[in-house]
């Protein structure tokens, strides 16, 4: 069984923002697997389902994104999932839009909801897709530019890097994490 978790922030202003990538891959891979996003516990919308012939559950934590970890957690210590089957999806300003970012392990950089997720887990030892949304033009605009309404245009282009990341995951799944970096962190 494995664990696929999107990082996002809950409430409807939030979405279709750059900081809400982790989300949207989730989304799409709900959407393209047949999986309903439909239940809650631990504090995540969550499905689950079949993706190429394995079990997977898929998780939104709901706890706002700097408090990801919280739910992340109880997800893993429930269903007893080894931190090689749990891969965390989420928004980074240094990778460019429409690309992707692919790691085994590693720290969380600048990104709030990723210092949760290693905090609570107390490892860094799980993969992580990074889907990149390009940084803003005024660095001290940050805050506003992850979670600012998206420009049509800019979307469209964001969301190649949703569809190459849900790629990333199936590969993953069946490939697993090294061949995974392999094929994805070449294309972007």
């Amino acid at each position: 069984m494995y664990i696929i978790v999107g990082l996002g922030n809950p409430e409807p202003e939030y979405s279709r923002t750059r900081h809400n990538m982790g989300f949207d891959v989730i989304n799409l891979l709900a959407e393209k697997n047949g999986i309903a996003l439909n239940k809650t516990k631990f504090n995540a919308i969550y499905g689950t389902g079949i993706i190429d012939d394995e079990k997977v559950i898929l998780v939104k934590p709901q706890t706002f994104m700097n408090l990801s970890g919280d739910s992340v957690v109880q997800f893993v210590n429930f269903y007893k999932i080894p931190l090689d089957n749990l891969i965390v999806i989420y928004d980074d300003m240094d990778t460019e839009k429409a690309k992707i970012r692919v790691r085994a392990k590693g720290g969380p950089g600048s990104h709030n909801g990723m210092k949760s997720v290693i905090s609570r887990l107390n490892s860094e030892e799980f993969a992580r897709i990074r889907v990149g949304i390009g940084k803003p033009v005024e660095e001290y605009d940050k805050v506003n530019y992850v979670i600012g309404h998206i420009p049509e245009e800019e979307y469209n282009i964001l969301q190649k890097g949703e569809k190459l990341a849900a790629e990333a995951v199936k590969y993953w799944i069946t490939k697993g994490i090294d061949n995974m970096m392999n094929k994805f962190n070449i294309k972007g």
